[in-house]
């Protein structure tokens, strides 16, 4: 079952926060075993506030990727640029296109 990590944060540095995720992005280039998919949403009601959703291939996908070094090294970076942090894990259910 695929697994869907949340981030909820606040932080006034939404350019250097898209700026790290990229650069982790491309230096994990095709390493197996991570995110699959990465959608980073805006709150239209609070300007500060943004939603990182993480997507795997699985929970164990998704732990194990937590275990690696780069990833503690990323969250540390990421802790830097943001406040208010808050972890939501889910299984993802269902997930399709509607239009």
């Amino acid at each position: 079952m695929k697994f869907v990590q949340i981030i909820d944060f606040e932080t006034e540095r939404l350019d250097e926060m898209e700026q790290l995720l990229e650069e982790a992005a491309r230096h994990r280039g095709d390493k197996k075993g991570g995110p699959t998919r990465r959608m980073l949403l805006k709150d239209r009601d609070n300007a500060h506030r943004h939603y990182l959703l993480v997507e795997f291939d699985s929970y164990e996908e998704a732990m194990r990727n937590s275990d690696d070094p780069e990833t503690t090294e990323l969250a540390e970076q990421m802790g830097a640029l943001a406040s208010n942090r808050r972890f939501v894990n889910c299984d993802l259910l269902d997930a399709r296109d509607l239009g």
